[in-house]
């Protein structure tokens, strides 16, 4: 494909990128936000992008948000370990559904629900490990190229959850990833809420696909880790969270994005 970032891009801007990660490059999405001051630009959006793309963007841009989780349960990574070496499960010790929700879920997983009242996707249990596959080998090559991934967020990737991002923001429409007169009023809200936000002539492919919708969120949420506005990580966690991954979650509102413009 054609370079990720759009040559007319303003010098001194600021470029977030977000990746809405699939199983295979057919699904998965690119896109990139300019952030200057004049507002917010989407100078680049494509839907069937390869890790090569994504890996040239992580290289180019300031910060990127991929939306896939970076890392599996430590708890459940010691129990497949000691299950393939023959260890005996202990069932004097299980405490059924609490026990097998803690193997299911990292502390991320859990300080989303604390804040949101909902459990994010189980990468150990759901439907997410073929992509959870795709994205350690996708953080390997983006490390080859810029350096190690902190998968905490502390570095120039991080970790998003687009759906999580809009319940902060006020601006979830239900069934958005399958229907596409919900990714209209999506739309529409998020413009009525960000008339800074420019989308140029991609409106169209956000409508066509959530894939592209979602990586367009996953730009803005980046945005929100790189100006200071997501929840930090807590102390006791930040190793934990180096081997599972952290979900950025913005702190704040939509137009918190914009500090650190230039007026």
């Amino acid at each position: 494909m054609e370079n990720a970032i759009a040559p007319d891009v303003a010098p001194r801007s600021v470029l977030t990128a977000g990746v809405d990660l699939a199983a295979e490059p057919k699904k998965t999405a690119l896109a990139i936000v300019d952030w200057s001051a004049r507002g917010a630009r989407l100078v680049s959006l494509a839907v069937g992008v390869d890790d090569a793309a994504i890996v040239d963007a992580a290289e180019q841009v300031d910060s990127m948000g991929i939306d896939c989780a970076f890392g599996w349960p430590d708890d459940f990574v010691a129990f497949v370990s000691g299950h393939a070496q023959s260890n005996r499960v202990d069932l004097s010790n299980d405490e059924g559904m609490a026990w097998r929700r803690r193997l299911a879920y990292r502390e991320t997983d859990r300080e989303v629900h604390r804040r949101m009242g909902r459990w994010p996707l189980s990468v150990a249990t759901d439907r997410l490990g073929l992509t959870a596959m795709h994205c350690a080998a996708l953080l390997d090559a983006i490390g080859d190229r810029i350096g190690s991934v902190d998968r905490s967020g502390a570095g120039k990737v991080a970790e998003v959850y687009p759906g999580a991002s809009l319940r902060i923001w006020g601006l979830l429409v239900p069934k958005y990833r399958v229907d596409r007169d919900a990714r209209e009023r999506l739309l529409q809200g998020l413009t009525a809420e960000a008339p800074w936000l420019d989308l140029g002539p991609h409106i169209d492919e956000l409508l066509r696909t959530d894939d592209a919708l979602d990586a367009l969120l996953a730009a803005l949420t980046t945005r929100a880790h790189l100006v200071g506005q997501t929840f930090p990580v807590p102390e006791e966690h930040r190793a934990q969270a180096a081997r599972e991954g952290w979900i950025a979650l913005p702190s704040g509102p939509l137009s918190a994005l914009l500090d650190g413009l230039a007026p």
